[in-house]
């Protein structure tokens, strides 16, 4: 992959947990081992209360807990460039989320492994391309026509 082709960074997290997960911590593993790893902050799951605001009111509401996994890094390359990346997942896996901010990292600052992962980012965008194709050719298939409900004809 060149680097013309590599997606915006707001999608990779997103294309990255498209892509099976033990791919994704196979690679940071071994991103890591290749690089040096220091957390800038610890990682954590946990629930965030989702909070919604109303139309109409502008009152605001809980819609619910939802699970979220989060993760900074900086990566230290060998030859001493530095480099940070993060996740922030929904879902509950603190290793997953810690392997997508070393992809977010190495990707961002085009350190060595950076092709694999950029690779990695295109297979899962592609899945969620399809999914998305899937998606939408299932809500015109069931898309209804309400334009003739309103006639006084009857």
């Amino acid at each position: 992959m060149t680097t013309a082709s590599v997606p915006a960074r707001t999608t990779w997290a997103a294309a990255l947990t498209a892509a099976p997960a033990a791919e994704v911590t196979a690679l940071g593993d071994r991103l890591a081992s290749d690089h040096r790893v220091a957390p800038l902050s610890v990682p954590q799951a946990g629930l965030y209360l989702l909070t919604m605001r109303d139309g109409v009111f502008h009152d605001r509401y809980n819609l619910g807990e939802i699970p979220v996994a989060t993760a900074a890094v900086e990566v230290v390359a060998s030859d001493g460039t530095r480099a940070t990346g993060g996740a922030s997942l929904l879902g509950d896996s603190i290793e997953l989320a810690a392997a997508v901010a070393v992809c977010d990292a190495v990707l961002a600052h085009r350190l060595a492994g950076w092709q694999e992962v950029a690779d990695l980012v295109a297979r899962g965008a592609a899945v969620r391309a399809e999914t998305a194709r899937v998606r939408a050719a299932m809500l015109t298939r069931t898309a209804v026509d309400f334009g003739g409900l309103g006639d006084d004809d009857d």
